[in-house]
């Protein structure tokens, strides 16, 4: 697998409504638990629609590992044409900062927002251009978006050699417990 598709739930799906939220780190943790092994795999890309949430969360661990490993390229396609331009300022210029240590960003529509079938054709591009997914989705909580990504990436594992990685909260709570239990002791 030389592509991955990284992404999951978006930060109001798991009520983060703050980038001080105290759940940001254990999930960023969680994802370079997972992200490390798979580059030391091989995987030489990692793409994300670049969404608020798990996407932009898992840009920030593309890049800390980046610096670990100089080969590994951080691409991030979005559905439109400046996604970000109705958020608060303060996540316009986190996301801008994220952006910049990408190495590819492109809309898939340059467009402004027009409609759902720009998310198509981005999820369509993303599925094309990748070999697997790892994916924050957990059935037993809240669906959300990450549902359609989890159905497609199914299929295409079912039907072929598309890698399917899922992350459940349960290992982002493990982490927090653990580094909360060693803060007690």
């Amino acid at each position: 697998m030389k592509t991955l598709l990284v992404t999951g739930y978006r930060a109001h799906e798991l009520g983060i409504f703050d980038a001080k939220h105290p759940g940001i780190p254990y999930i960023k943790k969680a994802l370079y638990a997972r992200l490390r092994p798979l580059v030391e795999e091989g995987v030489e890309w990692m793409i994300t629609p670049g969404q608020y949430g798990v996407d932009l969360w898992a840009c920030e661990v593309i890049i800390q590992l980046k610096q670990e490993y100089p080969g590994l390229k951080l691409g991030i396609i979005t559905a439109h044409a400046h996604p970000e331009e109705k958020w608060k300022e303060e996540k316009q210029n986190e996301y801008r900062q994220i952006i910049a240590g990408a190495d590819y960003y492109g809309a898939v529509s340059n467009m402004p927002y027009d409609g759902s079938w720009q998310f198509r054709a981005r999820d369509d591009l993303l599925f094309r251009k990748s070999d697997g997914i790892l994916l924050f989705y957990d059935e037993d909580a809240a669906e959300g978006s990450p549902k359609f990504f989890k159905e497609r990436a199914s299929k295409l594992h079912a039907e072929g050699d598309y890698g399917l990685y899922l992350m459940h909260a349960e290992e982002v709570q493990n982490i927090a417990d653990e580094e909360n239990q060693r803060d007690y002791e």
